[in-house]
């Protein structure tokens, strides 16, 4: 019998609704997420392309919109073109979500134990925990995710408004390597690191806090018996998913923009930041940050509500019951 049939203790909504990292298949876990975030990746991916072609473009070829952007891609390159640089993404994305969650799950159990004894309200315990969570994952998994970074992203703009061509992921690798040294592949690390890692953080403190305040404007704040429906479980989290992107996407796509524009460039373009954020200034005004920011709204909300509603769902499946 189901220990949780004999006695369901009292407790809010959203504790209902979690399932901590000690209670998870760890194997199952990584098997099953593999396919299902690969397909994620595949669903989400154009976007990013779209993004990333709107904030390297020249003052010239700039797109007014995202729709002209996708229009000129598929005029050139028809639908593949919406998935330049994939090959890539995905074979790195599988040890890259492995760092990312174990490092994520760890953090965020050991955050909350720090933060207990302070005594916080629940939202505020969920911000801080959450945030220094996923501020930590994202750190941990950027030694492998910039130079999929790098790759990709040149992949996705070759040929396009000046830049070279290549013949795959290898390709351009080789070359970064021959001209740069390792050193290539970690352009922008910094940028990378002071982008992604305050954006993690900002997107985990956003869901895991804004999931407490929608549970108690729902009147699942209090203690309760009653386990929300899977249904609700999910318009919840998918809710929190697209407030956290809101959130996250404003604060830091003035970071992503500079990060991509020295990611793209070849050794023959090299430019400092004070470069790259003046040559900006001067084509757009301070507009200019902002390039792109649709699409990354639109990829980070999209993202995130889908990752995490997938991520939900694969704890659930990968729940180690508890037989007595």
């Amino acid at each position: 019998m189901d220990s949780r049939e004999i006695a369901r203790p009292k407790v809010p909504a959203f504790d209902q609704t979690e399932i901590n990292w000690d209670k998870l298949d760890k194997t199952k876990l990584y098997v099953v997420g593999a396919g299902l975030f690969s397909g994620v990746t595949v669903a989400l991916y154009p976007a990013s392309v779209i993004k990333t072609r709107m904030q390297v473009a020249s003052k010239d070829a700039t797109q007014n919109n995202a729709f002209a952007a996708i229009r000129n891609i598929l005029k050139v390159d028809g639908i593949p073109g919406l998935y330049r640089g994939f090959g890539t993404v995905i074979t790195g994305a599988v040890p890259v979500r492995i760092i990312f969650l174990t490092s994520l799950e760890t953090t965020k159990a050991a955050s909350l134990k720090l933060v207990e004894p302070f005594k916080l309200s629940e939202p505020v315990q969920a911000a801080i925990a959450n945030g220094i969570a996923g501020m930590a994952a994202s750190l941990c998994s950027q030694a492998v995710f910039v130079p999929i970074d790098v790759v990709s992203q040149r992949l996705m703009v070759q040929g396009y408004s000046g830049y070279a061509k290549y013949n795959g992921g290898l390709d351009v690798a080789r070359r970064i390597l021959k001209s740069d040294g390792i050193r290539g592949l970690y352009r922008g690390f910094g940028l990378s690191v002071m982008t992604y890692s305050p954006s993690s953080a900002v997107w985990w403190a956003s869901y895991g806090s804004s999931q407490r305040i929608i549970w108690r404007l729902l009147g699942h704040g209090n203690e309760t018996e009653t386990v929300p429906s899977q249904w609700n479980i999910m318009c919840v989290q998918a809710t929190g998913g697209i407030v956290a992107g809101v959130v996250a996407a404003s604060i830091t796509t003035p970071l992503d923009t500079i990060k991509t524009r020295l990611q793209v460039m070849d050794s023959k373009q090299r430019q400092t930041v004070r470069q790259v954020i003046k040559r900006l200034i001067v084509e757009d005004g301070w507009k200019g940050f902002y390039r792109g920011l649709g699409p990354r709204f639109f990829s980070m909300s999209a993202w995130g509500t889908t990752m995490i509603v997938t991520y939900e769902y694969l704890k659930r499946l990968c729940f180690k019951s508890e037989e007595v």
